[in-house]
């Protein structure tokens, strides 16, 4: 096969010493192919977690994570394309009513998105609870949905940065997922191979988080923001609070009803404020002069998802599927929500059924965790504060006991912190 000795290579990193362009240009692919064996690579990357990737290497090795496969063009659409890409969060079902936004201000959004895994859902779990809904589309299909309705959420074909599907397994199983280098290479490779042109990138932070720490959340928005740069890809990056969930709802359909009261006018102050935030960034990279809150209040964003579920099989008129089994927990005494924890209700989620442990398995469309009141809200005794869903109640004293320590009622006012944090271009 040629090439280097891979135990030369882990050797070296793990001592500290940096990686040629050659070395890495060799590894990925033999990676990719079957050459260089899994505990190899996982070995390598503990040794990255602890040694990280300099500038040089890390672009290197986003480079030949994207030339293990085939890269996407957009160059013959009608309309300005840019994507939008979140770290992750409990309720964070942005993507549902940004996408429909955006297009229908002029742009193109291919959102090619993935599963959850964790304690945070996937996109496409989300939109699977609609009744038709498919995330498989064909190629000239997604085309052609993206220059007649301007939006199109569907899975990445296995063609795009291979290198990465391999890798991301991998690095799941041997506790080497927390790398600022491995987590911004796999979200760019990605991202970059898409073809898109203009990026924003929703960078969260606070307990509900990957990156828990703000000051790491801030080094991982500016390492990505480098790379698309560097690609040739106009990059703008958010760092948002995730410290509570985000809006009422954490699961898939009750996330979907949440999406819909947005497009129509309504729907939880954050995710209103976090969603035209993205939006007008996404049109600001792409170039295009509109006002996103106008396409919100006219209803022409409302359109656009209706035509965008439509042409991928769905029916966005059906009723969501409804739990089977729903229990409520009450306001035990009257006064200020003065804490809401992303994390256990993020888990509470999981444990009704509405995410995964491993990658195969399946996920309730119904289950999930809603809410009536935000930090800073008062709450009258007796009052229902959650509702836990799900098709099989045994779940819900698990659920229930993940919740039990995520929230606080005071005397208040409690501290409301700001929603963005900051913005890096």
């Amino acid at each position: 096969m040629g090439g280097y000795d891979v135990v030369d290579l882990i050797r070296a990193k793990r001592d500290g010493r940096a990686l040629s362009a050659a070395e890495i240009d060799w590894l990925i692919p033999a990676y990719t192919a079957g050459q260089v064996g899994d505990e190899q690579m996982a070995a390598l990357a503990m040794a990255i977690v602890f040694r990280g990737l300099d500038e040089a290497e890390l672009s290197t090795w986003t480079a030949a994570m994207i030339a293990t496969g085939e890269r996407m063009d957009f160059s013959a659409l009608s309309r300005p394309v840019v994507d939008k890409h979140s770290t992750g969060g409990v309720g964070d079902m942005i993507t549902l009513p940004l996408a429909p936004i955006v297009a229908a201000c002029g742009a193109a959004v291919p959102q090619l998105s993935g599963r959850g895994l964790g304690h945070t859902g996937g996109t496409l779990d989300k939109l699977e609870a609609i009744p038709g809904w498919r995330a498989e589309l064909a190629p000239d299909a997604m085309l052609r949905l993206l220059d007649e309705v301007g939006a199109v959420i569907c899975a990445a074909g296995p063609g795009l940065a291979p290198a990465d599907k391999k890798l991301y397994a991998l690095r799941d199983v041997t506790g080497t997922v927390e790398s600022i280098p491995l987590i911004a290479s796999s979200i760019m490779s990605k991202k970059i191979a898409e073809g898109t042109p203009a990026l924003v990138l929703d960078v969260k932070t606070g307990a509900g988080a990957f990156m828990q720490r703000r000051a790491d959340a801030e080094q991982l928005a500016h390492t990505m923001v480098g790379l698309g740069t560097a690609a040739g890809v106009r990059t703008v990056a958010y760092v948002t609070a995730m410290d509570a969930p985000l809006g009422r709802a954490a699961g898939n359909a009750v996330e979907v009803a949440q999406a819909v009261d947005v497009l129509r006018g309504g729907g939880p102050s954050d995710v209103v404020e976090l969603t035209l935030t993205l939006a007008r960034a996404m049109l600001e990279v792409a170039g295009v002069d509109a006002d996103p809150a106008d396409a919100l209040a006219s209803g022409k964003a409302l359109e656009v998802w209706n035509a965008m579920i439509r042409g991928q099989g769905g029916d966005p008129d059906a009723p969501l599927p409804l739990a089977r089994h729903t229990r409520v927990i009450r306001a035990p005494r009257s006064g200020v929500l003065t804490r809401l924890d992303a994390r256990s209700v993020g888990v509470a989620a999981w444990r009704l059924g509405a995410g995964r442990a491993r990658k195969e398995d399946p996920v309730q469309a119904a289950a999930g965790v809603t809410w009536t009141a935000g930090v800073g809200d008062r709450v009258e005794a007796g009052q229902p504060l959650f509702t836990l869903h799900t098709d099989t109640p045994e779940r819900f004293a698990r659920a229930e006991e993940a919740l039990s320590s995520g929230w606080q009622i005071g005397e208040g006012p409690a501290e409301v912190g700001p929603l963005v944090l900051g913005r890096i271009d």
